[in-house]
């Protein structure tokens, strides 16, 4: 896909999804955005950048770590995610949390200026992931730390139907290489090619858990990276679309809810 057209897709995809996303992936996340702060070790004091940063589950929580003393600013190729970061940054007067929509692979960003770079589940979007990392290395002091996490093997994925059940109906241009970095060694390899050393990675499994068909609808279709070609489903191809994607799902049915299994993949990496 031409790269214009991937992020274009992706900059008014995720705008659509801006106001579903926290609904239904809040809790979905955790595991992997638990991991990738724990690896980041954010101390006191410390200058934090959030690139791929949606409406800030990952950001807040840094800001937080770092603390009064510390600064975190985020990054968003959506104007309506970093729109909801700011104001749930305000609401909670956080002062030390800066935004801007800025394009991964080209950080408008100083030179060492950063302790600590994170991106957690953004980096799967971007044309070029080695550009991303060498930018998140560049923005970085010397032995700064980055952390990114992306989703694991498409195998492993449960909901994973999603992509060739919109594709079917309306061409939705989301990044065909979704799940690449995903597999084996890729996103470690991704790291030390943009020139990070004492590169470490780790996969963890985990469970979509959602209480009805409803909401595992709302966050495969509405609140995901397919958001944009969903909304120009009309209402019959919205029906037949959940319909297949439910059975896509049967299997880990329970009652009313679906447990669908997932996995992540968290690497980090010295400046």
């Amino acid at each position: 896909m031409d790269p214009k057209l991937q992020r274009r897709v992706q900059r008014y995809g995720w705008d659509k999804a801006s106001s579903t996303y926290e609904r239904y992936w809040h809790q979905q996340l955790a595991p992997a955005q638990d991991r990738l702060l724990d690896m980041a070790g954010i101390r006191r004091g410390e200058r934090v950048l959030d690139v791929a940063c949606g409406t800030g589950l990952v950001t807040l929580r840094a800001a937080d770590l770092t603390g009064h003393s510390g600064t975190v600013f985020a990054t968003d190729i959506s104007d309506e995610m970093v729109a909801a970061l700011k104001g749930q940054a305000g609401r909670r007067h956080l002062t030390n949390v800066t935004a801007a929509r800025m394009d991964a692979e080209a950080l408008d960003l100083p030179g060492g200026s950063f302790d600590v770079a994170l991106c957690a589940l953004g980096l799967m979007y971007v044309p070029d992931p080695t550009a991303a990392m060498r930018e998140m290395r560049r923005v970085l002091k010397t032995a700064g730390r980055a952390v990114a996490a992306v989703w694991g093997a498409r195998a492993r994925c449960g909901w994973a139907e999603i992509f060739p059940i919109v594709e079917s109906r309306v061409q939705s241009d989301v990044c065909p290489m979704f799940f690449q970095l995903g597999v084996a060694d890729r996103l470690a390899l991704t790291f030390e090619q943009a020139g990070f050393h004492n590169v470490r990675s780790e996969s963890i499994s985990t469970v979509l858990r959602y209480d009805s068909a409803d909401d595992a609808c709302g966050a495969a279709f509405a609140g995901g990276p397919v958001a944009l070609a969903y909304s120009r489903f009309d209402r019959t191809m919205r029906e037949s679309a959940h319909a297949e994607y439910l059975a896509s799902i049967e299997q880990w049915r329970s009652g009313d809810a679906y447990d669908v299994p997932g996995e992540f993949v968290v690497a980090s990496g010295i400046a």
